[in-house]
């Protein structure tokens, strides 16, 4: 969630062939030990038990439904599997390498907004998507830890750590705000579909605010093969999916916001390692996400990352490198 030095927080089969009615031709091959009565409506079987062939029929017909319903029960919701992504970089743009990146999102025109943390360096900025450069600032007070920011209309929301407190800018203005509190654990990420305010608290929950009142209205915990994920962090809204981080890993979970299962994993160790071997040890971990719903682009960053990209998502066809569970942190 955030830099080591500042914070070091832990918490938290297909039917029988018995069931399957054998043709009278077979009968007589695979069952010698049973014959039909002369008129057929009876099977007797041996030491003289005899049942009437309908009810043996009405048996191997339940038995059948049964099979069916618990192998339909036993798969996931609408027969979703979770696939993994991987990434092609499309493009990379410069990142203030100072940035503590919590929040990120795309506001249009060729700009980003982003907040970020650390004790007196928490800001909330407008930056140049091609350049880099910050067009507009706002420090905020050294008593805050500046965490997750949504736009929502015309109105930036960013929440902050350890606080419960939050902070409502005019995107145009950010000297124009107003504070707010809420009853989460905590403030990690925000993200909004345009109705709702989705939000994480570094726990497996994934929170639905009302964004006028700034309320919980619901509370759902995001699984994966029915284990909690813990450490959401950052969120982007994408395509009636909410993307999270998950701290202090390069995975990102695409989370269905009704009912919290992981749709899907993208992989990005391979990117955070590729800055690495180009000398940026200074690193920390991923966390940033971006969409451009117009031109369906995405982006992606970390804090103190000296860069930006622009990626495409690539489904994994092959065998990977390690288990999901072990990868991003997930434990039974």
């Amino acid at each position: 969630m955030t830099l080591r030095s500042q914070k070091n927080w832990s918490r938290k089969f297909p039917p029988p062939t018995s069931y399957l009615r054998p043709s009278d031709s077979m009968a007589s091959q695979a069952a010698p030990t049973s014959r039909r009565s002369k008129r057929g409506k009876y099977r007797c079987f041996s030491r003289g038990v005899c049942l009437p062939s309908a009810l043996i029929a009405l048996c191997a017909l339940l038995l059948y439904i049964f099979w069916k319903w618990m192998t339909i029960s036993e798969s996931p919701p609408n027969g979703h599997l979770p696939q993994f992504y991987t990434f092609d970089i499309v493009n990379e743009f410069p990142h203030d390498p100072e940035a503590f990146t919590q929040g990120l999102v795309y506001g249009g025109n060729g700009t980003l907004f982003e907040s970020t943390g650390l004790y007196h360096r928490s800001s909330v900025r407008q930056v140049h998507l091609q350049t880099g450069k910050i067009q507009v600032s706002h420090l905020m007070d050294g008593s805050f830890f500046g965490e997750g920011l949504t736009l929502l209309g015309e109105r930036l929301f960013q929440v902050t750590w350890l606080t419960r407190t939050g902070f409502i800018y005019d995107r145009y203005n950010f000297s124009k705000s107003n504070r707010f509190t809420h009853d989460m654990n905590d403030g990690w990420g925000l993200a909004t579909n345009g109705k709702v305010l989705f939000a994480s608290d570094g726990s497996s929950t994934l929170y639905h605010l009302d964004p006028q009142t700034l309320k919980v209205i619901r509370r759902v915990t995001v699984r994966y093969n029915d284990l909690e994920v813990p450490y959401l962090n950052e969120l982007e809204y994408v395509n009636d999916e909410v993307w999270a981080n998950v701290w202090q890993t390069d995975c990102i979970a695409r989370i269905a916001h009704k009912d919290g299962r992981v749709l899907s994993w993208i992989l990005l160790h391979e990117l955070r390692q590729g800055l690495l071997k180009s000398g940026y040890t200074g690193i920390d971990v991923l966390n940033g996400i971006a969409w451009d719903e117009e031109e369906n682009r995405l982006f992606v960053t970390g804090k103190l990352w000296p860069k930006l990209y622009q990626v495409n998502l690539r489904l994994v066809t092959g065998k990977l490198k390690g288990r999901i569970e072990d990868l991003c942190h997930i434990k039974a």
